[in-house]
């Protein structure tokens, strides 16, 4: 059987237990009168699964129906989220390698798997790199990356990035190539999210200026659904994953027209 859970990693017990977590993956929610019509069940059988699927925990049962079962977490210090899921991050960074061109200006945004692209950026590519991260900016500074240039601002101090106000106004006057963005949680009917206000209003300027979005969210944020929104699905040109990723989370994604590697 397929793994489908992004999160648990539960397996699915029937074909249509999996037909009906990939109906909440697209719409976040499922109903029981329709689904019985849809698959041409009872609704007893309907509640059957939704109760397996309940103690997967990929879905919440609720009255008429159920729920695709979100995961919200408090964001880690910086030092933490370097080292969760490091390896993929790494393979992530060195994917997206593909994505910087020879020439042209990119925005890198703040973040654990944006500090691992960093670490593999090319440096001989004749690219004016923008960022608003000390940590991405100093690791590019170290690799000898030439054309640097920092957003200044207030600092958060868990991330050491600048996020406020005056950063987002540098930002709406840029007119970058790609932007390379990160997120704290990736929902499959909102798009990329993060449980900060400023953050948002900066991620969203950093989409607003630029002509091609990289999106680099490693496995662990699918289903991680926080409070600001900056991006939908349809606004991502080409989203870079790891291998955990399941064929189900990828069809769901891609149906938003976006290109999903997973590296």
């Amino acid at each position: 059987m397929m793994t489908t859970d992004t999160t648990s990693g539960a397996r699915l017990q029937a074909p249509r237990q999996r037909e009906i977590y990939v109906l909440a993956l697209k719409h976040g929610s499922v109903d029981v009168s329709e689904l019985a019509r849809r698959f041409d069940v009872t609704t007893e059988t309907i509640r059957r699964d939704l109760s397996d699927l309940q103690e997967q925990q990929l879905l919440r049962r609720v009255h008429g129906g159920a729920v695709l079962v979100q995961h919200q977490h408090h964001e880690p210090m910086v030092d933490a989220r370097d080292m969760q899921n490091a390896a993929e991050k790494l393979r992530i960074g060195r994917e997206a390698i593909r994505e910087v061109p020879e020439q042209g200006a990119v925005v890198i945004d703040s973040g654990s798997t944006v500090q691992r692209f960093a670490e593999v950026f090319p440096a001989d590519r004749h690219v004016q790199v923008i960022t608003n991260s000390l940590i991405v900016g100093s690791t590019l500074a170290r690799r000898g990356v030439s054309g640097l240039t920092m957003l200044g601002g207030g600092v958060r101090t868990n991330t050491f990035a600048m996020v406020d106000a005056s950063t987002v106004e540098a930002v709406r006057a840029l007119r970058v190539d790609v932007l390379f963005i990160s997120c704290d949680g990736l929902s499959f009917q909102r798009g990329l999210t993060t449980p900060y206000r400023d953050e948002s209003l900066l991620k969203r300027a950093m989409i607003e200026s630029a002509r091609r979005v990289v999106a680099l969210v490693d496995q662990s944020k699918f289903g991680n659904d926080q409070v600001f929104g900056y991006a939908a699905l349809h606004e991502i040109d080409v989203l870079i994953t790891d291998t955990r990723v399941d064929d189900d989370a990828m069809t769901v994604l891609a149906e938003h027209g976006l290109e999903v590697r997973r590296a």
